[in-house]
C-alpha cells in the first residue's frame, strides 16, 4: 500500500463520531477504552466510487453483525449507519476513496467482564487509498510469501466477525511479507489448507474455472462474493471448496479481492510463478465496471 499523505490523527476534515459530525482532529478516545486492551472492536472496510459506497447495505448489516457476534449491539439502526455513512462521504467531498466505519466498547469498565461498557461508533473517510497496491504491482502481479501464522479454527475465535483482535496475526504475516520484499502474505488455516491473504480473499484459475477456499473460518468477503456473481453471469464454473497448497503447482492464474485490493493477481507465490491469465483479466475489467455503475444496475447485473 502507498504510504499516507499524513498521519491519521493530524487531518483536515470531519469524522462522524456518535451521532454527529465532528472535527477530524477531536474525534478523541480514552487510553482506557476496553476495546484497546481487549480487542472488543468490529469495523468495515468501504469504497467511494463516484461519490457512492459499493454495497453500503451489506458492509453496513456486517457491522451489525460483527458486533452481535462478539456480544454488543450497536445503538444505531441500519438505516441511521447507512445514513451517517453518506453524510461522512458528503462532507468529506470525496469522490473516490476509502470509509471506515468502527464499534468499540468504551471506557466505562475495565477488565475482561466489561458488560457495563458504553458502545460507541465512529465513521471516517479518506482518499489517499487509492491502490491498495502499486499500479505496477497489479499490472503483472503481486509476490507473495506464505505466513507462519494459521487462521484460527471457528470454535477458537470469532471467525464470522470482522473485527480488530482477528486482524493481530494478519498484521504480524503482512509485515513479516514485506519485509522480505513481497508486497503480502498468504495464509493457510489450522488444518493446512489454504484460506486467504492478510487482507483479501483468494482465488485460483484452473483449467478454465475458478477455484476458491470454503470461507468457514474466515470471512466471506463482500468483493467475493460479487466477483463469484459476476464470474458465473460469464459462464465461469466457480467451486468453493478445500484447497491445498500442493494444488498451487497445477494452477493456471490467481488473484485475490478485497474492498481495498479490489481484484488484484497474483504473480508469485513461494516458488510457483503466475501470469495474468484471462480470467483475471475478465474479473479485473468487470468488477471495475460494476462498482462505476449506479446502485440498481450495478446491483441488477451482479445478481443476474
Amino acid at each position: 500500500m502507498a504510504t499516507p499523505s499524513k498521519p491519521f490523527d493530524n487531518r483536515d476534515g470531519t469524522i462522524w463520531f456518535d451521532g454527529k459530525l465532528v472535527p477530524w482532529r477531536d474525534a478523541h478516545v480514552h487510553v482506557l477504552t476496553h476495546a484497546l486492551h481487549y480487542a472488543s472492536c468490529v469495523f468495515e472496510g468501504e469504497r467511494i466510487y463516484g461519490g457512492r459506497i459499493f454495497k453500503l447495505r451489506e458492509h453496513s448489516q456486517r457491522l451489525i453483525d460483527s458486533a452481535r457476534i462478539l456480544g454488543f449491539t450497536i445503538p444505531w439502526t441500519l438505516e441511521q449507519i447507512e445514513e451517517a455513512s453518506n453524510a461522512t462521504v458528503r462532507a468529506s467531498g470525496v469522490a473516490d476513496g476509502y470509509v471506515r466505519p468502527l464499534a468499540w466498547r468504551g471506557p466505562e469498565q475495565m477488565g475482561v467482564s466489561a458488560q457495563l461498557t458504553k458502545i460507541h461508533m465512529a465513521i471516517a473517510v479518506w482518499d489517499d487509498w487509492k491502490a491498495y497496491f502499486t499500479p505496477e504491482a497489479r499490472a503483472k502481479g503481486i509476490r507473495m510469501s506464505w505466513a507462519k501464522w494459521a487462521r484460527p479454527a471457528p470454535n477458537t475465535a470469532p471467525t464470522a466477525a470482522k473485527c480488530s483482535g482477528l486482524y493481530m496475526i494478519c498484521t504480524l504475516s503482512k509485515h513479516a511479507a514485506e519485509a522480505e520484499g513481497y508486497a503480502d502474505a498468504l495464509m493457510l488455516d489450522w488444518r493446512g489448507q489454504i484460506a486467504e491473504a492478510t487482507g483479501a480473499n483468494v482465488f485460483l484459475g484452473i483449467g478454465g474455472e475458478l477455484h476458491t477456499p470454503k470461507p468457514d473460518c474466515f470471512l466471506d468477503g463482500i468483493t467475493r462474493r460479487t466477483v463469484i456473481d459476476l464470474a458465473r453471469k460469464r459462464g465461469i464454473k466457480v467451486t468453493e471448496r478445500a484447497i491445498m497448497p500442493d494444488e498451487l503447482a497445477a494452477t493456471d492464474e490467481v488473484f485475490i479481492t478485497g474492498t481495498a485490493a479490489e481484484v488484484t493477481p497474483v504473480g508469485e507465490i513461494g516458488p510457483h510463478r503466475y501470469s495474468v491469465g484471462p480470467i483475471t483479466r475478465q474479473m479485473m475489467q468487470d468488477y471495475d465496471e460494476v462498482v462505476r455503475r449506479a446502485p440498481a444496475e450495478a446491483a441488477a447485473t451482479a445478481a443476474a
